[in-house]
């Protein structure tokens, strides 16, 4: 539709309503009721002909709460232009104020009004902070407010503070009237904030011209903490029968409820902060030993919260309440997210009760002192009697414990995501040098996936010509290849000072030692092999930064190895960043590690059914002949992509027992069977452990317990008379014999951590 001529100030102002982007800017609103003017009122939703009739047998059944007028106290939050408030003066109900932060509305409204409706107050004010007393008012009446904060790009921030603020006021016995279009997103909160403590009622206002049906939501504030199911005063069926609104308020009526029924019979809910004050968990002053809340709170920021109160005592607690700041990066990791692992974080925190905070992407760029800011008047109010006043609530988050970090290289793969090469220097160095001198600033390269970034995959000591290199002698190098990263993210080499080499013959992570501590297992093979001038083929699963293939290559000079890497992104980063090399007898293939094993070591394996698989005692090594490709030593090291069910690593591929009896059936009476495992849940390992230990003849694990995710090594062999646990630390003797390693702290890790070994079967 074209413009008419001669356009009025109403018609202008409609005009800028259709235009107006942003529902929440008070400059906005400024203008639209500058141009409508004073005397043109602008009614969202229901005219007072189709109000009239709900709405004042509503109010004047409430009982006004003692005051010094003894009327009914009503506020109308967003007041606008509308005409709703005079309508209400006019029938009786006088003590009315109306807020709005427009302070050209509030100035119009109030000229209008001063002389016939003296006894009306008008406040600019934003109703999202409301300089209002607590429990002052017995109705706040809302009529599109809450639907004009709830716009889709600003989420539920401001509709949340104004709810919060509405309850605030309300007196006990109070209701909060919200007239709305009923979207899905306004229904979703406007429930969900009412749930204890509230009692809910809908209703449909008539309208004879408008097209959209105007909602009528009614809460009403008990001081019981009842869990009630929304009624509503009309047939829910006719409804939702004929058009899109309808059927939209009939869905969210039945989800809500549906969940009010389940909390009801015991199922976990997502309480509020105010729901907890309320009492809903019980008393929140008292502990309650194994008490679990998930809750949300928020002031100037919103959060997802635990509430935890410790299980047991075992030796007294250091703090009374502590908060614990889960960073998005982490918020994934099973020992944040998964209620066993919370009870580990509460066990190790020694807190009677932790509150465990996640953050998300609306804190990024957010300082820890506003945030902490933000939580402390919340979590004030959680914290359990202490006869300490002055004891203090400490704030903990996880650190990765990292004094220097330069990032060296920064690359996206379609595979595995976003890939990191940092250089880091760590806070305290003596737990990770194995014997290296802890007084050195000690520079490590690491390689993350930004997938699971709390997980290193690999790391390696950086060295200068031989040497361990000391980051405060590499300062100048740093910086120039800073600078050079600036174009292309990638580190120039060819700058002048020390050039920081990764060195080979030193394993960072203490997992490496564990895996090749194993190899005593079958060291006396090994040794045979060695002696006769025989290969020993070895196929790693998971190139990584290739650390695992280069220590082996320069520390076994009779080993064959393969190493399985289905991303190439990996091969370039090895070799461009990790000094990793291929030779005659180490190889790289790009492929699915599962499908490898299974078609080089059994062609015909790949068309098997996991339906035809025999049990274990059917099994046989038929892969003895002399010239087989089958490996002799098959290691696992990959991660998985999805970390939330508990497993790190392996990917759960590689421990279905499908696969397991394949690598049984491909690997030779004297083969050795290696997984790297990660997992803090003791159920998960459990599970691994037992599906090894029927596949397998003999199952030996070391674990790691240092490790900041707890990896188990487990090792797999094909034949019962391979080795016992007796016979390892003269196997052990073996092994270091073997090994070839120039840097003897290197050596005696790997021996120390055969101490370690544990038969399972």
């Amino acid at each position: 539709m074209g413009k008419k001529k001669g356009t009025s100030k109403a018609d202008a102002a409609d005009d800028v309503l259709q235009t107006l982007e942003d529902f929440t800017s008070k400059e906005n609103w400024d203008k639209f009721f500058t141009l409508r003017g004073s005397d043109d009122s602008f009614e969202w939703y229901a005219e007072w002909p189709q109000l009239r009739d709900s709405l004042l047998p509503l109010l004047r059944a409430s009982s006004p709460s003692s005051s010094s007028s003894g009327s009914l106290q009503i506020l109308v939050p967003g007041c606008g232009n509308s005409r709703l408030s005079e309508h209400l003066y006019d029938a009786g109900l006088r003590d009315v104020t109306n807020v709005d932060f427009s302070k050209v509305v509030i100035s119009d409204m109030l000229r209008r009004n001063i002389r016939s409706r003296p006894e009306m107050r008008w406040r600019v004010m934003d109703i999202t902070k409301m300089q209002l007393g607590d429990e002052s008012f017995d109705t706040v009446l809302d009529k599109g407010a809450l639907d004009a904060l709830m716009e889709p790009e600003v989420g539920t921030k401001l509709g949340s503070q104004y709810l919060s603020e509405a309850k605030r006021v309300l007196k006990p016995g109070g209701k909060f009237i919200c007239l709305t279009l009923a979207e899905s997103h306004v229904l979703a909160l406007l429930f969900s904030s009412f749930r204890f403590g509230w009692k809910l009622t809908v209703h449909s206002i008539s309208q004879k011209r408008s097209s959209l049906k105007t909602f009528m939501v009614v809460a009403e504030k008990e001081k019981s903490t009842v869990l009630h199911e929304i009624t509503s005063s009309f047939d829910l069926l006719s409804l939702g029968r004929n058009d899109a609104q309808g059927s939209g308020m009939c869905e969210a009526l039945e989800s809500e409820n549906e969940i009010r029924r389940d909390c009801n019979n015991g199922s976990d809910l997502l309480y509020s902060h105010e729901d907890l004050i309320l009492g809903v968990k019980g008393d929140l002053a008292e502990l309650t030993g194994g008490r679990r809340v998930k809750f949300t709170l928020g002031s100037n920021f919103s959060y997802r919260a635990v509430l935890l109160d410790a299980q047991k005592q075992t030796e007294p607690f250091v703090y009374h309440c502590g908060v614990f700041l889960v960073p998005k990066t982490r918020a994934h990791e099973w020992l944040l997210c998964s209620e066993e692992g919370q009870w580990q974080v509460v066990e190790s925190s020694r807190a009677a009760r932790l509150i465990m905070v996640y953050l998300d992407s609306s804190h990024n760029g957010v300082s820890m002192e506003d945030i902490q800011n933000d939580l402390s008047p919340m979590v004030t109010q959680l914290a359990p009697r202490n006869d300490d006043e002055a004891a203090r609530i400490p704030y903990m988050m996880a650190s990765d414990g990292i004094k220097k970090r330069n990032t060296i290289h920064e690359v996206t793969s379609s595979l595995t995501g976003e890939v990191v090469v940092e250089d880091v220097v760590y806070e305290s160095s003596s737990s990770n040098t194995g014997g290296l001198s802890p007084s050195a600033d000690l520079a490590f390269r690491r390689l993350v996936f930004k997938r699971t970034e709390y997980l290193i995959q690999s790391e390696a000591l950086l060295v200068e010509d031989g040497e361990i290199v000391d980051e405060s002698q590499t300062e100048k190098t740093k910086t120039a290849s800073q600078s050079k990263r600036k174009g292309n993210k990638k580190r120039n080499q060819e700058t002048s000072g020390p050039i920081m080499k990764v060195s080979h013959d030193y394993l960072a992570s203490s997992y490496h030692a564990g895996i090749i501590s194993g190899f005593t297992l079958v060291s006396s093979y090994l040794k045979k092999s060695e002696s006769s001038g025989k290969m020993v083929k070895t196929v790693i699963i998971g190139l990584g930064a290739g650390l695992l293939p280069m220590f082996l290559h320069g520390c076994f000079p009779f080993f064959d190895i393969e190493a399985v890497e289905l991303d190439p992104v990996m091969l370039d980063v090895g070799k461009d960043y990790f000094g990793f090399t291929q030779t005659d007898r180490l190889k790289v293939h790009i492929a699915d590690g599962i499908k490898y094993i299974r078609d080089v070591t059994n062609p015909e394996s790949s068309s098997e059914k996991a339906s035809d698989a025999v049990s274990k005692t059917e099994i046989t090594s038929s892969n003895n002949a002399e010239g087989s490709t089958c490996p002799d030593i098959l290691i696992i090291d990959v991660d998985s992509a999805d970390s939330s069910g508990g497993l790190t690593c392996p990917a759960s591929e590689f421990i279905e027992e499908t696969f397991l009896l394949s690598v049984k059936r491909a690997l030779p009476q004297h083969g050795l069977f290696v997984v790297n495992l990660v997992s803090r849940s003791q159920s998960v390992k459990d599970m691994v452990v037992s599906r090894m230990k029927k596949v397998f003849d003999r199952l030996f694990s070391l674990q790691l317990e240092e490790e900041d995710d707890v990896n188990v090594v487990l090792f797999g062999l094909c034949s019962e008379s391979v080795i016992g646990e007796s016979d390892i630390p003269e196997s052990a003797v073996i092994l270091e014999e073997l090994l070839k390693c120039q840097r003897l702290e290197t050596k005696q890790s790997i021996i120390d951590s055969t101490n370690k070994l544990k038969c399972w079967k």
